[in-house]
């Protein structure tokens, strides 16, 4: 396995220079995971596929769900990539490198973790923040539009969210200046969290099932169903920041609340 990946990257570096494999090819890897993990929870909305497993009732429209991915894709191109552009120079500076020698497991999985918790970490205040009223009015309602979220949903936010935000992701590889290979499977890992956290199902297989401190779509999607100064569940990944700052005593109340009539049924 580890062969085959430093052939590949071997390829890579040498056909593609620094800035091209840290820009296009790390904008092209998201485009590609975000969409091809984020189309399908479209199709299963629309088709009615595994409606068991869906958190709310209500359906998007096939014309709102357009509207999602035209924006999208006019805030990847005009906001992402440019971004990733100018932010090149600042990350070479702070210690990225796409050279050999390739990092050990140990030290990605290393920092992947680490940057999870301080993700979660700033997320959880900047998120907070927006939904202060002045901000959550003329920014963060654009995240909102969509009460019941889809995949796709996770990126579609007004563009000064965008930066805000994304702050969150990057704040962790530029405190350690990582290996690109490791840069890209942050990236790769965090687009999959955040597209599952908005994907709308709650699966027997989705991991809050399984990790006690994992958020997920349940979590989230109940942030969405509420109105902004009522919401809670302003983590990421974790659910520990919203358990100590008590943001999630109404989540947990009607969590509470569902299983005690669970329980009765049964």
């Amino acid at each position: 396995m580890a062969s085959l990946v430093e052939s590949g990257w071997q390829y890579l570096v040498t056909h593609f220079s620094d800035f091209q494999l840290a820009c296009i090819g790390s904008f092209l890897l998201h485009e590609s995971v975000f969409f091809l993990s984020g189309l399908p929870f479209i199709y299963l909305e629309r088709q009615g596929f595994l409606s068991k497993y869906k958190i709310q009732t209500k359906n998007n429209t096939p014309a709102a769900q357009g509207k999602c991915i035209t924006r999208l894709l006019l805030y990847h191109f005009c906001v992402n990539l440019p971004l990733m552009m100018a932010s090149y120079p600042v990350f070479r500076a702070m210690g990225m490198r796409s050279s050999f020698p390739l990092p050990s497991w140990k030290e990605v999985s290393a920092q992947i973790l680490f940057y999870f918790i301080i993700e979660d970490f700033v997320f959880y205040w900047g998120h907070r923040i927006l939904h202060s009223k002045w901000l959550y009015k003329n920014v963060h309602s654009v995240h909102h539009e969509y009460a019941t979220p889809f995949g796709l949903t996770s990126e579609y936010a007004h563009p000064a969210e965008i930066l805000f935000l994304g702050f969150a992701t990057i704040v962790g590889p530029a405190l350690t200046g990582p290996h690109l290979i490791t840069l890209w499977l942050w990236m790769v890992l965090r687009v999959l969290e955040t597209v599952e956290a908005h994907c709308g199902y709650h699966f027997p297989w989705s991991l809050s099932n399984f990790l006690p401190l994992y958020g997920g779509a349940d979590f989230h999607d109940y942030h969405h169903r509420l109105l902004y100064t009522k919401s809670g569940n302003y983590s990421s990944t974790f659910v520990y920041m919203d358990w100590i700052f008590g943001t999630d005593k109404g989540y947990r109340r009607l969590k509470t609340l569902k299983e005690n009539g669970d329980m009765k049924q049964t």
